[in-house]
């Protein structure tokens, strides 16, 4: 939808993991240990740690999200007889040195640079945020970097969502939320954001209730959608 004009934004909201950082590099920095494997590892370490924080929710059993990926990289290493000294810990450290996807960078300079409101919302806790936000080169960027352990709950609980247009004290009809999760996407719109969903690996669309305002291929799309329409 390259030729959606969103107006009336006052502030872009990134979901973290899969949006700006590549949860991929953690695996693919440890492929001389993983070799073939680090691909599984990382889809099942992921699918995991996302299925983790949602039977927590249900369950209303919360830890947090270091916890649930400590638990989901352990269930991975079983389930793929992975068994290598130090190999946990390694990929561990890893997750707080994820990579940005390419065009990450760029796009938030644009976008501050016209003015906008920029914000992480995510399911990581205070730590793992500022070490990747650091690590990353992304300080001094972000008005807010927010997790849901202020709410204590995960993503999509609808007080997650509320957590941004708090603390920005910017109405949810204005944040332009973005998300490559479709899952987080959606519910996102549900809450009230308007949503571009950033559907980086061709999914299919979701089933849930609300649809995304428009779709993107990756960020590079999302400031003159923004920037020209204000």
């Amino acid at each position: 939808m390259a030729t959606l004009q969103m107006s009336g934004i006052e502030a872009c909201v990134f979901d973290a993991y899969g949006t700006l950082f590549d949860f991929n590099s953690a695996a693919l920095a440890a492929r001389d240990e993983l070799g073939d494997d680090w691909q599984r590892l990382s889809e099942l370490w992921r699918q995991k740690q996302l299925q983790y924080t949602w039977l927590r929710g249900l369950a209303g059993r919360h830890a947090d999200f270091w916890q649930v990926t400590g638990d989901a990289l352990d269930f991975s290493l079983a389930t793929l007889k992975i068994d290598s000294p130090g190999l946990r810990a390694r990929l561990m450290d890893l997750y707080l040195h994820l990579g940005t996807y390419p065009e990450v960078a760029e796009t938030l300079r644009q976008l501050k640079a016209a003015g906008m409101k920029l914000a992480i919302l995510s399911n990581g806790t205070p730590t793992m945020l500022a070490a990747v936000v650091t690590n990353s080169g992304l300080d001094g960027v972000f008005d807010a970097v927010l997790s849901v352990e202020a709410v204590g709950v995960f993503k999509p609980h609808p007080s997650v969502y509320a957590l941004a247009s708090d603390r920005l004290q910017v109405a949810p009809a204005a944040i332009c939320f973005l998300s490559s999760n479709a899952w987080d996407a959606y519910s996102a719109k549900a809450f009230g954001f308007r949503v571009l969903w950033c559907n980086r690996f061709a999914q299919a669309a979701e089933r849930i209730p609300a649809t995304p305002d428009g779709e993107i291929g990756d960020l590079s799309a999302l400031p003159p959608m923004l920037v020209s329409a204000a």
